[in-house]
């Protein structure tokens, strides 16, 4: 089994722990290798994120890999996937979901200054700590982790945020100054979550992944994907949502989304035990409530 992944420590991490969960199941697919891809997010360290967004730039050829026999399985920060299916590949599902909060490195919220800068390349966070403090300033933020935390260090800049789940991978918990609840800042569709792509003609490799997939995550992840598709495959607008399932089998999803000026955050939520449906009534929800419609989508979605 040759299982193909962003070469960067985070995306190596948790394709390690893909290979381990395949080991532990039994998986009959003989020795497990990994396959380091350098994608076009990895190279481009100048292009905001922001504009980077959408087009598959830590994912796409992670996948090609794939395709072209290099590699048997594709492995992905879920939330750096683009919500529409990619021709040929089949996505098995996730493993148990990590931490899907943001966390700031450096200092806690409310021990920021008036006036204080915040470094993240992600507009979502950046609405929604300006709606908790709208004194603060935002600066970019690019690079591996390891750069990102040393950002939260630098002259000028009071905190950075990023995933907590990164952070707890790679070891570094330690420096999360402050947890956010999914309540206080929604988090970006897929965050948290390992995610598992094969050839969908490749029936041993399916097999072999579907052994370890988590249940109840890949349902998450597939409804909060259903919210982002229905506004078209992502949007050039802040948008998040997160998905949790309840003991009753019900699927419980909150959401938000920016109005087309960025003036204001509109966030919902609603209960189904059909995850698919339920991300499209929200998400349809929130377009006519923010007064956006879909033509102003353009493939955008990856938030880092």
């Amino acid at each position: 089994m040759r299982i193909a992944t962003r070469s960067s420590p985070l995306a190596t991490w948790q394709a390690r722990a893909v290979a381990t969960a395949l080991a532990a199941a039994g998986a009959s697919c003989g020795d497990i290798e990994l396959v380091p891809v350098r994608t076009s997010g990895d190279l481009d360290l100048s292009t905001p994120i922001a504009q980077m967004s959408g087009r598959g730039v830590f994912v796409t050829e992670v996948q090609a890999a794939v395709l072209d026999g290099r590699a048997d399985a594709a492995v992905h920060s879920a939330k750096d996937m683009r919500s529409d299916p990619t021709p040929g590949l089949t996505l098995a599902g996730c493993l148990a979901r990590g931490d899907v909060r943001d966390a700031l490195v450096g200092l806690e919220l409310d021990a920021i200054g008036h006036g204080g800068v915040v470094a993240t390349g992600s507009q979502r966070r950046q609405c929604q700590l300006a709606a908790l403090r709208p004194d603060l300033g935002f600066t970019g933020l690019r690079g591996n982790m390891a750069r990102r935390i040393a950002t939260a260090s630098e002259p000028g800049i009071d905190a950075v945020i990023v995933a907590a789940a990164a952070l707890e991978r790679l070891g570094e918990s330690g420096q999360i100054a402050q947890r956010f609840s999914p309540d206080e800042i929604v988090p970006q569709v897929g965050q948290g979550a390992i995610a598992i792509e094969h050839r969908t003609d490749d029936a041993q490799a399916g097999a072999a992944v579907r052994a370890i997939i988590d249940q109840a995550t890949t349902r998450c992840v597939h409804a909060e994907r259903s919210f982002l598709r229905t506004l078209g495959g992502g949007c050039d607008l802040p948008t998040g949502a997160h998905a949790t399932l309840g003991a009753d089998g019900h699927l419980h999803m909150t959401a938000l989304l920016a109005t087309p000026d960025r003036s204001a955050i509109v966030r919902t939520s609603g209960s189904d035990v059909d995850g698919l449906s339920l991300g499209a009534a929200l998400a349809r929800e929130l377009m006519t409530r923010t007064g956006a419609d879909a033509a102003m989508w353009s493939a955008l979605g990856d938030d880092v």
